[in-house]
């Protein structure tokens, strides 16, 4: 197969939790920029329907914008109606929706720690899961997850105990989820990505954070933070055909940071 047709999309149907902003908003485009089509998903609602409108008009793509908290296991079935309705399959499914919070572990409530593991963990297996169901019958997928460096490594500058074990957690469910779905010609994979300025990110990376930013830019190799490309490349990789042999494995996109340890 000519490399090109291996990373084409088109015609092929995508589902993207919490994709109407930051870096769920970047890999949507990278994906519907490939020739897919596009379920933008999420809580805000009206945030999903001017990035689908948006994304459709750009690249010449079919969308369609949901509501849906991932944490609600009925939201996430509906999505998963609505677009086998609407497209009559899922051939990638990208679970990027998350939530982030700084605390110390001894401040840590029970209420904020269910709230981020419920939608970082629990919500990126209701999403694969439901969506897994119908890749199933088809007898193909894709699914990418998305985990963080800080599933790998914590920081001193940022304590966030709930965050780093849900998104630690998501690597090794998608090894999981790899090993036992590959028969089914569905590879299951995840991105790392390092720091990139998006809402979530802007209050430890703002001016007004005492350095943090610029703590957090000298542990960069790069140099830099995440730009608005950067992770469009391997989330056309990990949907494509050019991933056929790839299954379980974490991509980390940082820069080189954790390359240093």
């Amino acid at each position: 197969m000519n490399v090109k047709e291996m990373f084409d999309l088109t015609g092929k149907t995508a589902i993207v939790t919490g994709g109407y902003t930051g870096i769920g908003r970047q890999m949507a485009e990278g994906l519907a920029e490939a020739g897919a089509d596009v379920v933008i998903c999420a809580r805000n609602l009206d945030g999903c329907v001017s990035a689908a409108e948006e994304i459709s008009k750009e690249n010449g793509v079919k969308t369609l914008a949901l509501k849906c908290d991932v944490s609600h296991e009925e939201d996430v079935s509906n999505v998963v109606a609505e677009t086998m309705k609407k497209f009559g399959k899922i051939d990638i499914l990208l679970n990027n929706a998350g939530v982030a919070m700084g605390a110390l572990p001894e401040d840590t409530t029970l209420e904020d720690w269910n709230n981020i593991i419920g939608v970082n963990l629990t919500g990126t297996f209701l999403c694969c899961r439901e969506a897994g169901k119908e890749m199933i019958k088809a007898g193909s997928g894709k699914i990418i997850n998305l985990s963080s460096v800080m599933g790998y490594q914590t920081t001193h500058l940022v304590s966030a105990p709930h965050y780093v074990a849900s998104k630690g957690a998501v690597v090794t469910l998608t090894k999981d989820l790899a090993v036992r779905w590959i028969k089914y010609n569905i590879n299951v994979n995840a991105i790392a990505p390092g720091w990139f300025p998006t809402n979530m990110t802007e209050p430890v990376l703002s001016p007004e954070m005492m350095g943090m930013g610029e703590e957090m830019l000298k542990s960069i190799p790069a140099g830099r933070f995440g730009s608005t490309d950067d992770l469009k490349g391997i989330t056309v990789l990990l949907a494509s055909k050019a991933s056929d042999y790839i299954a379980g494995q974490t991509i980390i996109v940082d820069g080189g940071t954790l390359a240093r340890y």
